[in-house]
């Protein structure tokens, strides 16, 4: 599965009102794993940047006085999103934004979350942790995320930390391999060598967890503990 973790950063607070996408940051994961390929655009809006919205990301006017319109990037984006899953955190703030764009460059195209999924982290987070601080910053607190570079908000910055708050939120990375070889079909390729393995009769290797390994383990169980207030392991474990 692709998803593309996205985050926008903007001229204000409304979009109905007239103000603008000026930043856009894209994270690609494809099967959970982070690809690289990502996206990451600054966007002239041709109108004045609220003060207050500068004093949240930092982003002036004239920085983006030699930045393309949206219109000059508006395919390229609506390329890369299609077919992906989107993960965002307050989604309709962000989707009010992009569909705006996106119509009004062309008025034909489809509003994102009719052409795919659509995960709001924040509802998710609400769900997972209520009545508790759910901003991204807090999440990053809760998943020891090191956030120290946040000083002001930045698209590109937020996106690749709040794909790290999903795949905490969601299980972790997912990254197994059964056999050294690896290809498009990697998944067949180590299921067969493992079936051959155990057809001729042996048993595969058991590596034991170091000391190290099971003292960061039972850290990691903390964290758990202390985010969700209970450790099903543990208690399967007892």
């Amino acid at each position: 599965m692709r998803q593309i973790v996205l985050d926008t950063e903007t001229t204000g607070m409304d979009a109905d009102a007239g103000h603008r996408i000026i930043e856009i940051g894209c994270v690609e994961m494809v099967s959970r794993r982070l690809t690289g390929n990502d996206l990451h655009i600054y966007l002239h809006p041709d109108r004045e940047i609220d003060q207050g919205a500068i004093d949240v990301h930092g982003i002036t006017l004239e920085f983006l006085a030699d930045k393309p319109r949206f219109a000059e990037v508006g395919d390229r984006l609506a390329d890369y999103l299609a077919d992906a899953e989107l993960i965002i955190h307050n989604a309709p703030f962000d989707l009010a934004f992009l569909n705006k764009e996106l119509s009004d460059f062309k008025p034909a195209h489809k509003k994102l979350e009719e052409v795919g999924a659509v995960i709001d982290t924040l509802v998710e987070a609400r769900r997972m942790f209520p009545g508790q601080r759910n901003s991204l910053d807090a999440l990053c607190k809760r998943f020891e995320i090191d956030n120290s570079n946040r000083e002001l908000h930045g698209a590109l910055l937020d996106a690749q930390l709040l794909a790290d708050v999903y795949l905490r939120m969601t299980g972790g990375q997912i990254d197994i391999a059964l056999a050294a070889e690896d290809d498009s079909d990697g998944h067949q390729l180590a299921s067969a060598g493992l079936a051959s393995y155990l057809d001729g009769g042996r048993r595969p290797r058991v590596q034991r967890a170091s000391a190290d390994e099971h003292a960061a383990h039972e850290q990691y169980l903390d964290m758990l503990a202390g985010a969700s207030g209970a450790c099903l392991w543990r208690s399967l474990d007892s």
